[in-house]
């Protein structure tokens, strides 16, 4: 049945689709439509959803930028009385979006927050990767600096779930060359555009993709990258050892290329290092 009047004061934080405007849910539409104030990341992304649907609000910015000096406007809001909606640009609010210090500020302040759930690309991407789903990590998105990245996959490298990233296009073969390097030749899955016209899920281990990356090129659109578990311990053969000091030597000198991979392996370092002379040797 068709709601009218105002929405119960509250924030709202409402997920919107990631590809297909259409897959909005019923209850976002009807809170986009009867809320007191829309705040969004982009106005005009947001301004588009609602006018494929025959909505035509008001829009307030809210992003990292602008944020500090907006979010008191919105407090104020909901000081007096006011429905606000806190609207993603693609997605789930405050996950890899603006909105979490909005969120906490509203709930410590003892008002109402409440959310019209909907896609998140993380989990569709998870959905669509073929790895196991009974326990996973969001990671966000790694570090574009290469010793700061593997720093950071050195801390999930124990974590015994299937670990999800967003990333940069641009980045995306150095971060699974990093990967491979620090985390093993785990089983992984690289998605783009999910949901969107051009979806694509191209699924491998972590060194034949980023050989793919490297020679393909940047994939275009949103990416996120899956990535398995904790591989059981198995020993390393001369071939996968070369792989992976290769993937190692294509960003790093021959002393840290070595210390990762005797780090990933558990190989003696003398073994690992010696054999990564030889490589950058012949190359």
């Amino acid at each position: 049945m068709q709601r009218s009047g105002p929405l119960s004061p509250a924030l709202y934080l409402v997920a919107t689709p990631i590809g297909n405007a259409r897959d909005i849910t019923l209850r976002a539409l009807d809170i986009l439509k009867r809320a007191d104030i829309l705040a969004c990341e982009d106005t005009r992304v947001t301004g588009k959803l609602l006018s494929m649907h025959g909505i035509s609000r008001p829009l307030t910015r809210y992003d990292d930028h602008v944020g500090p000096k907006v979010r008191p406007k919105l407090l104020a809001a909901l000081a007096a009385g006011q429905s606000v909606a806190l609207v993603s640009d693609a997605g789930t609010p405050l996950v890899s979006d603006p909105g979490y210090r909005l969120a906490k500020e509203a709930g410590d302040a003892g008002y109402v927050v409440t959310t019209a759930p909907g896609a998140s690309a993380a989990l569709v991407a998870l959905q669509l990767s073929g790895l196991p789903a009974d326990r996973f990590l969001f990671a966000g998105f790694l570090d574009s600096k290469t010793v700061a990245r593997k720093k950071a996959l050195e801390e999930l490298k124990a974590v015994p779930a299937t670990l999800i990233f967003f990333e940069g296009p641009s980045r995306v073969a150095d971060s699974l060359a990093d990967m491979a390097a620090v985390l093993g030749n785990r089983p992984a899955a690289v998605t783009r555009e999910l949901t969107k016209l051009h979806e694509e899920v191209r699924r491998g281990n972590l060194l034949d993709l980023a050989d793919h990356y490297t020679l393909a090129g940047a994939p275009r659109g949103e990416v996120v990258i899956v990535v398995g578990g904790p591989l059981a311990a198995e020993p390393v053969g001369e071939d996968q050892l070369d792989d992976l000091l290769r993937a190692a030597l294509a960003s790093q000198s021959v002393r840290d290329a070595a210390a990762s991979v005797t780090a990933a392996t558990g190989l003696p370092k003398k073994q690992v290092y010696a054999r990564a002379l030889a490589l950058s040797a012949d190359e």
